[in-house]
């Protein structure tokens, strides 16, 4: 495990679990966590939580890569009062974040 993800186990946005939630995986964009659940996608910037959904709330998750920059991570929620979230993930990061990507939408294709 790299020491991105070492750190991401310890955050505490860890204390949202119910008790018989599992965890899927803890992934790090440049300023924020994604925590992925067998419920739900919740970000957290390192002082609050941006966004806590469950996956049937989620309409629509973008992944730009561009040459020189950082990837762009969009995530959109249906419900308008839950805020989109545009994170900043440097290169450094795609493996976890597109590992996360992977576990939503196959929890996204389930949903039907």
């Amino acid at each position: 495990m790299d020491s991105h993800t070492d750190d991401a186990i310890a955050h505490p946005m860890l204390r949202l679990l119910a008790e018989d939630e599992t965890v899927h995986l803890v992934a790090r964009a440049a300023d924020a966590h994604l925590l992925v659940t067998d419920r739900r996608l919740a970000i957290a910037s390192d002082d609050r939580i941006t966004l806590d959904i469950a996956f049937d709330g989620l309409r629509r998750i973008q992944f730009d890569i561009e040459r020189e920059r950082p990837a762009t991570l969009v995530v959109v929620p249906m419900s308008p009062s839950d805020e989109p979230q545009v994170l900043a993930v440097p290169p450094d990061r795609y493996d976890e974040v597109t590992r996360a990507l992977a576990v939503i939408g196959h929890k996204l294709r389930a949903l039907g």
